[in-house]
């Protein structure tokens, strides 16, 4: 039976300085994100934006604040509104943990909105660009989670291949580890879909329609092996907040896909 390593979460001390390996993970995501994105100013269509690698850095910026506000006023109001709005001072305390992706995706979806406005490209065109290169940062962020021990699965039978105890959970019982799950199938997974899509042309929303449904249905997968937050447990239906939050984004995405193949018709 594994047993959780229980990495030491701070990666570096610089005196009062202490460096986490999740912020690691975070700036690892924004860099990759840079790389790749570099890498596809000499994809097609999208070479027509006529984009430096200048560009390039204004669009990091701008999606680094998205993730960043996004993801925390996702968290506080998708998860503990009662708790921040009775605390507000604790609701940029960041540090102590707290994001929430679909929170973030829609902070990413209104810094994109900004941005396409700002070089009048449209808006379903740039998120085209984007979306292949943010599952990378998703896989980051499970191996951060991964290090600090933190969003351990459900309860699993003895003999399920690589059940793993995690004494932080408080119990000696085997665990999935849902965290390796989902940066299986958010991060890697849906990368290299993303990534073979966008190798030829598209028509206006079908990559963006993809990112949405395939990491829609892989959370909401995923899920029934994590166990939910202590504070939430399980809600209608006996889903998650992960679970339920994800259902629009299918949804969603499934729309955008099916209107993306009428249009190209």
């Amino acid at each position: 039976m594994l047993i959780h390593p229980n990495f030491d979460p701070i990666a570096l001390s610089l005196g009062p300085i202490k460096v986490h390996w999740y912020g690691i993970m975070y700036l690892l995501g924004f860099i990759t994100f840079w790389l790749l994105a570099k890498r596809r100013l000499h994809d097609r269509p999208f070479d027509g934006f006529g984009w430096t690698s200048r560009d390039i850095e204004d669009l990091l910026f701008a999606g680094v604040l998205g993730v960043i506000l996004g993801g925390r006023l996702g968290y506080v109001l998708f998860y503990q509104p009662g708790y921040y709005f009775a605390h507000p001072s604790q609701i940029v305390a960041v540090w102590d943990g707290g994001m929430s992706f679909h929170g973030g995706l829609l902070g990413v979806m209104a810094a994109a909105a900004w941005f396409a406005r700002s070089r009048r490209v449209n808006w379903l065109d740039l998120m085209d660009f984007v979306a292949p290169m943010i599952p990378p940062g998703l896989a980051y962020g499970r191996i951060g989670n991964f290090i600090n021990g933190e969003l351990w699965g459900r309860v699993a039978p003895s003999w399920w291949p690589g059940a793993m105890i995690y004494p932080e959970s408080g119990s000696m019982v085997p665990r999935f580890p849902s965290e390796l799950y989902e940066m299986a199938l958010e991060g890697v997974a849906l990368f290299v879909l993303l990534w073979w899509l966008r190798a030829k042309p598209r028509p206006r929303g079908f990559i963006a329609a993809w990112f949405a449904l395939g990491y829609g249905i892989a959370r909401f997968v995923v899920e029934f092996t994590r166990q939910p937050d202590a504070f939430l447990g399980y809600l209608w239906f006996g889903l998650s907040m992960g679970q339920l939050l994800s259902i629009p984004l299918i949804v969603v995405g499934a729309g955008l896909l099916a209107w993306s193949l009428r249009r190209r018709a």
